[in-house]
């Protein structure tokens, strides 16, 4: 047999009302589970309808895709993933219990193991909840299953097979066969730096279970994707846009099309009811319509975070209130370099940024290049950080192994390989003939100093750059040269996350970007840049390579 998981006319169908879930293989499967489905109450709806009685096609759907990828004559489900990704509201935890406990009735395994997994003990209790109340305001499902409420299960009173709602850790996870999984909220663990290997435990019983599958059930972050839920998300958009060819794994992503987003037509309310499923069912017209206004009159940051939980915005870059002024125009700056050798090709005279390099501090360097014929700034970033930063601050632990994988971080294994690759990219600089000075942060310069000198670079180019209240006027410059259009830099995922964490304050006529503002969230490569900023806005002259030998003229 042969079938195909992705959907390439997705936002068509997402603007015309159709579905974007694929229909099942086999038909007859979807409508046995279907029928079991639709009987299921939803008991905290007013009058407890079923799912029958009160749930949008969306659900049926995806319910029929899951159930009708079962070969029963081989007793193998030919599709074994599922990734859902919807806004806040729309039943999600509701239509999980419901899934399982389809799951459940349907199931032949003799103890048989089912499991929701959730992040924290209230997504858990949000899940169990409905589980619990479909079977004992059933009394034929309260005759066929025993709810332990203390333990969060629901267990077959004959076949034995059970399902588990557990707050999963490394040790609840571990060695489990489950026939069925659902993750809840992946988003949340995508914070955590073990959830990859967890979850890999988790769902490790379908290697033993060819009839299991794994469900990932997910609202969009409140924060720019992280770990493993922005694996899970990329590799989904993948599969469905057809770059990635898996007929095991279907991704059910409502959110708006990447030109609406660049048109801004994602920003009108009423295109909120396109990304919500059930809207007019769970979701209330009036309540999101009114929510819409108050966040929009609240401020940039409250509109970002609604449109991420209620309209399956993904956030690249966070917008406090305390913010600073260029983080507003950072994202449309992205139309530059991605590389440092294109930058040094496109650009007359460079300076350099270097800042931090504490073993609690990533080590920041940037490159700001005075680009040929148009004068624009063009601007790379690269960053090093020691292992013992991911022990003191896990909670940004996955977000730095992200931005490893980009390419923008480097983990070093050995104090001082940061430092000795600084030189050498500094060195790659000054072989170029483009090299004007390298500012650094004076209380760290001693190291940096050092391995410069060793690599071949002049000792009177790198200089301290003064910090503090000092630092304002790099840091008004960066800002302005990067509202007109005039900063441009190659939309590093690593940087968008540096400038979110930027907190200005406010000191007499001068502002400040300082760590101690911004607490633990790290900055040191914006801080490079402003340091590169500072050299850059004194309009160094320019040195031109003419022919191969390196002969260098100043203009």
């Amino acid at each position: 047999m042969e079938w195909s998981t992705a959907c390439p006319d997705w936002a068509e169908r997402l603007k015309t009302g159709r579905s974007i879930i694929p229909p099942p293989i086999f038909p007859e499967q979807a409508e046995q589970a279907l029928a079991v489905f639709k009987e299921l109450k939803i008991v905290d709806a007013p009058g407890s309808p079923t799912f029958g009685e009160s749930s949008a096609q969306w659900v049926f759907d995806l319910v029929a895709s899951i159930f009708g990828a079962y070969d029963a004559e081989n007793g193998r489900r030919l599709i074994t993933e599922w990734f859902v990704c919807i806004p806040k509201k729309n039943s999600k935890s509701t239509l999980a219990a419901g899934i399982m406990m389809t799951a459940m009735i349907l199931n032949w395994r003799m103890s048989a193991e089912y499991a929701i997994l959730a992040p924290t003990i209230e997504v858990a209790n949000n899940s169990f909840a409905p589980s619990r109340d479909m079977v004992k305001h059933e009394d034929e499902l309260d005759d066929l299953f025993q709810v332990q409420a203390h333990i969060k299960t629901i267990t077959h009173r004959t076949s034995g097979a059970m399902l588990k709602v557990v707050a999963a850790d490394s040790n609840t996870v571990s060695g489990k066969k489950s026939v069925g999984t659902l993750i809840d909220e992946l988003w949340l663990f995508g914070k955590q730096p073990d959830a990859e290997d967890m979850l890999r435990e988790a769902t490790g019983g379908l290697a033993s279970r060819p009839e299991g599958f794994v469900i990932y059930l997910t609202t969009q972050s409140n924060d720019p994707p992280a770990g493993v839920f922005l694996q899970k998300l990329r590799y989904a958009r993948d599969v469905r846009d057809g770059k990635i060819v898996d007929p095991c794994f279907v991704p059910v992503i409502f959110e708006h099309p990447p030109e609406m987003i660049a048109s801004k037509e994602h920003l009108k309310v009423e295109n909120l009811a396109m990304v919500n499923p059930n809207f007019g069912f769970s979701v209330d017209q009036a309540y999101l319509e009114r929510e819409f206004r108050k966040a929009k009159e609240t401020g940039e940051e409250s509109f970002r975070g609604f449109l991420a939980k209620h309209a399956n915005v993904e956030i690249g870059l966070a917008l406090r209130s305390d913010r600073w002024a260029g983080a507003d125009f950072w994202e449309g700056a992205a139309r530059g370099t991605r590389t440092l050798d294109e930058l040094l090709a496109r650009c007359e005279v460079v300076d350099v940024g270097i800042d931090g390099g504490g073993l609690d501090d990533l080590l920041g360097f940037a490159v700001v290049g005075r680009e040929r014929g148009t004068g624009n700034w063009l601007a790379w970033s690269h960053a090093w950080a020691h292992p013992s930063v991911l022990e003191r601050r896990k909670s940004e632990a996955a977000r730095f192994n992200d931005f490893s994988d980009d390419g923008d971080l480097t983990l070093v294994e050995h104090i001082g390989e940061d430092v000795a690759d600084v030189a050498d990219l500094v060195s790659q600089c000054e072989s170029s003939g483009l090299l004007d000075k390298v500012g650094v942060d004076p209380a760290g310069i001693g190291a940096v100093l050092d391995a410069l000198v060793d690599a071949g670079v002049p000792e009177d180019k790198v200089i301290g750059i003064s910090q503090g209240w000092k630092l304002g006027g790099a840091i008004k410059t960066t800002e302005r040269r990067i509202a007109e259009g005039a900063l441009l830099h190659g939309g590093q995922r690593m940087m968008a996350w540096c400038v979110g964490n930027a907190r200005v304050e406010p000191r007499g006529n001068a502002i400040l970007i300082t760590k101690q503002a911004s607490g633990s969230a790290k900055i040191d490569p914006l801080m490079a840049l402003f340091n590169a900023v500072s050299l850059i806005s004194l309009n160094p002259q320019a040195g031109f390579v003419i022919g191969s030998d390196y002969e260098f003229v100043t203009v």
